[in-house]
């Protein structure tokens, strides 16, 4: 719980928290290294020699058998829209095909030109000893529209080319609608986002329940379906599975409403009181990270879509963002998103899930206290009263309190309750404290030097 929710909790319907968008990337580790494919081919494959032929091969034998499955399943090859390769435009795109789709089943299939580290052999044609390196190159990738049983609708990305290198997309809010109706639970979903629930404590615990053992069963049972090339022998014996790591990752608040009017007046307010958190001490307290000289992101708050009904409210920092915004009528939705969680200080893999969770929750926290802090419109909970009473040491000897009408006393305090100090995390210098108070004094430097600030 934090100030933000505290003071609005009489205006709030109910809210929630749980991953959005979770990407992961996945690779074949024992593939990494050109000496442990040669020592691979050597083993399971009677020594074949890893040539230009033999790589174009396999990712020739990929796109026959991506055909031949094609027509199996039923799912339809397709080139995205207008090479659009936005996945959220991508998904509203194949969204026909998931309608009355069965557990299991590949629905489509988009065939789209993309980047990929693939493995290619330097040396003539008839060289059967190249030299093996990997390159970056655009090629041909197979996004496979799955509607998963425990999941919903997801996707996976599969690079034809040796070594395989894919891609898992997966929505925790499917994968909770799936959950809630298996119990009976009363809700409401909007794409992304649960309107109503009649449960949602229970909904929360669903939330925090999903576990790195979730990620892995889904993630490796359809990257084993979708690399025929690889045998069920080898992927036991040879370790030659994917292992899973975090490439983009979006965990968000949502704060469902009673009336729309509240939320309007809500974002009125933070929307005109946001300067007031894109300053560099603010963000980096809302990320809990130090800004270093080493540091080379972004450090900045925007305010995107001022066009569109609903704006938002952007907080960047290295290769992740907070933002915040109204979607479907009455929820105001936090949400922090990051393409490398080393900034958050965790690490790829999906074993960290638990980590990543406690990291982002906490971001939410930070940036809810920060906005609540800004919004608040008194000082005095009793502490000026204090001030002005005099303390006695347990010496018994008495020290007078503040003069509070004292011009120099004003001035500091008036520097002391800034905003930027609560975003900075209470912390601040003399230094940082004199230069304020200066100008609500409006006396220069010669007439009220630091050593008598001190």
């Amino acid at each position: 719980m934090n100030a933000f929710f505290e003071h609005h909790k009489d205006s709030i319907q109910f809210g929630y928290r749980c991953f959005d968008r979770i990407l992961l990337n996945g690779l074949i580790q024992p593939f990494q290294q050109p000496e442990r494919v040669l020592g691979f081919f050597n083993a399971y494959r009677e020594g074949k020699r890893v040539t230009k032929r033999t790589l174009t091969e396999i990712a020739d034998q990929f796109q026959y058998w991506v055909k031949n499955r094609s027509k199996k399943w039923n799912a339809p090859i397709l080139e995205p829209p207008d090479g659009d390769d936005d996945d959220s435009r991508r998904d509203k795109f194949v969204e026909k095909y998931f309608r009355d789709a069965e557990p299991k089943q590949v629905v489509a299939i988009l065939k789209a030109r993309e980047p990929a580290r693939i493995l290619v052999a330097l040396g003539d044609k008839g060289n059967d000893s190249p030299h093996l390196e990997y390159k970056q190159r655009w090629v041909n990738q197979y996004n496979f529209y799955v509607n998963d049983p425990p999941w919903g609708r997801m996707f996976v990305r599969m690079c034809p080319y040796f070594p395989f290198s894919a891609r898992v997309c997966l929505n925790q809010h499917h994968w909770l609608a799936i959950r809630m109706a298996a119990e009976g639970i009363d809700f409401q979903q909007s794409t992304h986002a649960f309107l109503r629930c009649a449960n949602p404590a229970r909904l929360q615990e669903l939330a925090d329940s999903l576990t790195t053992r979730d990620l892995l069963q889904c993630g490796q049972k359809w990257l084993a379906a979708f690399t025929p090339f690889i045998t069920d022998k080898e992927r036991k014996h040879a370790g030659c599975q994917h292992r899973l790591f975090f490439s983009q990752v979006e965990y968000c608040d949502n704060l469902i409403f009673h009336r729309r009017a509240a939320v309007d007046e809500l974002t009125q307010r933070l929307l005109d009181l946001h300067r007031n958190i894109g300053q560099p001490k603010k963000i980096t307290t809302i990320f809990g990270r130090k800004v270093t000289k080493q540091y080379k992101g972004k450090l900045q708050s925007v305010i995107e879509d001022l066009d569109l009904p609903n704006p938002v409210i952007r907080s960047h920092y290295g290769h992740g963002f907070a933002k915040q915004y109204v979607r479907d009528d009455r929820l105001l939705r936090t949400e922090p998103a990051t393409n490398n969680v080393y900034d958050y200080g965790v690490n790829k893999d999906v074993e960290n899930l638990p980590q990543l969770r406690t990291r982002m929750s906490e971001i939410i926290d930070n940036y809810h206290n920060v906005q609540q802090d800004v919004m608040e419109t008194f000082i005095d909970r009793g502490q000026l009263r204090k001030l002005a009473e005099p303390t006695i040491l347990s010496s018994g000897r008495r020290i007078p309190g503040l003069k509070l009408d004292h011009p120099r006393q004003l001035a500091v305090m008036h520097s002391l309750v800034r905003f930027s100090n609560i975003a900075a995390g209470g912390k601040f210098t003399t230094a940082d404290l004199y230069v304020p108070a200066l100008d609500a004094l409006g006396a220069t430097e010669s007439q009220y030097p630091l050593a008598s600030f001190r």
